[in-house]
């Protein structure tokens, strides 16, 4: 299993992955699961993946292939000319290797993959999108800011507190660290290092990409502070008012009769 995330923000795209993929409690890797795609000033793709690795893999090897024979006949990531239509591209590529391994994999067990697209082609806003195992695809709007894929629950809710496309990149990756931290802390199946990739909105550059490792300074400091916070607010709640109540009356015993 694996944890990626991602954010739209009204002044760029944040993204991260872990990189932890286990077959077992004893044969655990680590495997990069975010691919980027960037020619500077003209576009910059990011693509986050989860599942079965092997799937991933061979449909980011469909969409390199497609780059490397791309003619006016053929599309590529690298000649479409809207993220909608990379967004397409991504879902013929998950079809394609569905329809070659689907029948295998489905057989022993399912095709389970999905991926995160985001990025910005030429002068067309930022914009991301969620791919499912079919092929199809869901659009982050402003009422729903971020994507997720994998392991995703634990993570889930600080996002839905405070998530807002109004934030500073540097605020969202704080966020998404956050949200790792508390999945992190609650399954296993998701490990370090994490991989972060931010993009500053129309300079059609990546503006940061860094490997987090669990020695990582600021990643161990806002951890430990997080958790110094939650317990201070803990103990500035107002306690559960215990007055008034009362035992229960025991029901009667089997057998026993109420005069």
């Amino acid at each position: 299993m694996t944890y990626c995330v991602a954010m739209r923000l009204r002044n760029g795209l944040a993204f991260a992955a872990d990189t932890r993929t286990n077959a077992g409690v004893d044969n655990i890797a680590t495997f990069r699961k975010v691919w980027t795609l960037e020619r500077t000033g003209e576009r910059v793709l990011v693509l986050l993946s989860a599942g079965n690795l092997a799937i991933s893999q061979a449909v980011i090897s469909e969409l390199e292939e497609d780059i490397k024979v791309a003619d006016d006949a053929r599309s590529s990531l690298m000649t479409v000319t809207s993220m909608f239509h990379a967004a397409r591209l991504v879902g013929e590529a998950i079809r394609k290797v569905r329809h070659i391994d689907g029948p295998a994999l489905e057989a022993s067990g399912g095709f389970a993959t999905s991926m995160i697209l985001g990025g910005q082609i030429g002068t067309e806003e930022p914009r991301l999108f969620q791919l499912y195992a079919e092929g199809n695809f869901i659009e982050a709007t402003e009422d729903t800011p971020y994507l997720q894929i994998g392991e995703h629950k634990y993570g889930k809710p600080i996002l839905d507190r405070i998530a807002d496309t109004d934030m500073r990149l540097g605020d969202a990756a704080t966020l998404m660290l956050l949200s790792f931290d508390s999945t992190l802390r609650s399954n296993l199946s998701v490990g370090m290092p994490i991989d972060l990739v931010l993009y500053r909105g129309d300079t059609l550059s990546l503006t940061l990409e860094r490997r987090i490792d669990q020695n990582d300074p600021y990643f161990l400091a806002l951890s430990e502070a997080w958790s110094t916070a939650l317990r201070d607010v803990f103990g500035h709640l107002d306690p559960f008012d215990m007055a008034g109540a009362e035992r229960p009356p025991e029901a009667p015993s089997k057998g026993s009769s109420v005069r």
